[in-house]
Formats: structure tokens, C-alpha cells, sequence
């Protein structure tokens, strides 16, 4: 019976939205806004460069051509640079479907976790919790004359000391990503923790 206490198995809310279409649309968004800024800077850059191209036939120095060539190519370098971290982030963001993610919802902390679980049916997938460890388990059986097809999917996460089994929800996408939201007290963010004095 005292078994029993520390089981406990989480109903899945079956959704009708796309974790894929959100994550990509995001991606698409910050590529959109990167690449306005970006053509922005290019605007800048070649209005800058007319204009010193003009400075140029005006003073034909060769101080002038020096710095127009100096100019050019630290913007283009920033611009460039700039880009970057975009671009590598949102690679990083599609690849971590499956990593944990600590969100705030208002003054508490969620911890998010992501499964992908689109080669189970709703009814196949069972989510619980038993002691401090949630568990994601799908099985899949085919079988006919002339094949048999069997599939199994466990997932093991520990729950942060203090996570309470009640306030666990989750729900499944219509693209099959299992999402399991655990709310946080607010100990288990700090719990373990010692500040160390950092000496002048």
C-alpha cells in the first residue's frame, strides 16, 4: 500500500497545435528580423561608401582611399558577424527538441521536458511518476502473417527534490511531441547550492 503512495500516473491532454510548426515559425520570424537588420546595415554601408566615393573624386588623397578601404571592411566583418550567432542558435534550437527547459510563468519556475514520441499512438504512451523520477514509456505491436513490428520507447528523468507528482501535467501535440510541464518550488532551484566569497 505504501507502494501505491508514491506511484502516480499523469493523464495526457491530447492537443491540436504543432511544436514542430511553432519552433520553425519562431525560427522564420528571428531569421526574417535578422535579415531586415542585416539589409539595413547594407544600406548604411553603401550610402557610406557613395558618399566617401564622392569625398574621393573630390580630394584625391591617398589618406582618403586608405580609410574608405579600412571602412569597408570592418562593417561588412560586423555584418557578418552579426549573423552568425542567429543562424547557429536556431540549428541549436530544433536539434534540443528533446533537452530540458526551465521557463518562468509569472513568479514560478516550469520545468518543460519535450519527448518525441510521434511513432506511438495516444493510447500507447503512458506517463507517470514513481518516487522522484518521471517515466515516459511507449509501446508499439504490429503483427500479421507475414511480419511482426515491435517498438518501445522509456524515458527517465529525476524530478528536482521538493516537485510535486500533482501539479505535473502534459500533453501531446498532433505531431507527436509528448510535452510534460512540472511546476518548481522555489527551493529546488538553489537547493545544493553554496555561495563561494570571491576574494579582492
Amino acid at each position: 500500500m505504501a507502494d501505491s503512495a508514491n506511484k502516480r500516473n499523469i493523464p495526457i491532454k491530447l492537443g491540436d497545435f504543432s511544436v514542430i510548426d511553432t519552433e520553425f515559425a519562431s525560427i522564420r520570424e528571428r531569421f526574417d528580423s535578422e535579415m531586415r537588420k542585416m539589409e539595413e546595415e547594407m544600406s548604411k554601408f553603401r550610402s557610406e561608401l557613395m558618399n566617401r566615393e564622392s569625398n574621393f573624386f573630390e580630394t584625391t588623397s591617398s589618406f582618403s582611399t586608405k580609410k574608405t578601404a579600412t571602412s569597408s571592411s570592418t562593417t561588412t566583418s560586423n555584418a557578418a558577424s552579426a549573423l552568425r550567432p542567429q543562424t547557429s542558435s536556431s540549428s541549436t534550437q530544433v536539434q534540443d527538441i528533446n533537452s530540458p527547459l526551465i521557463q518562468e510563468d509569472g513568479d514560478n519556475k516550469v520545468l518543460k521536458l519535450r519527448f518525441d514520441v510521434s511513432q506511438y499512438a495516444p493510447e500507447e504512451i503512458v506517463v507517470k511518476t514513481v518516487d522522484n523520477k518521471l517515466l515516459v514509456h511507449a509501446k508499439h505491436e504490429e503483427k500479421s502473417d507475414t511480419k511482426s513490428v515491435y517498438r518501445e520507447y522509456n524515458r527517465e528523468f529525476l524530478l528536482p527534490k521538493g516537485c510535486n507528482p500533482e501539479m505535473i501535467k502534459s500533453s501531446l501535440s498532433k505531431d507527436g511531441v509528448l510535452t510534460v510541464d512540472a511546476p518548481l518550488p522555489p527551493q529546488a532551484l538553489t537547493a545544493g547550492e553554496t555561495m563561494i566569497p570571491i576574494a579582492h
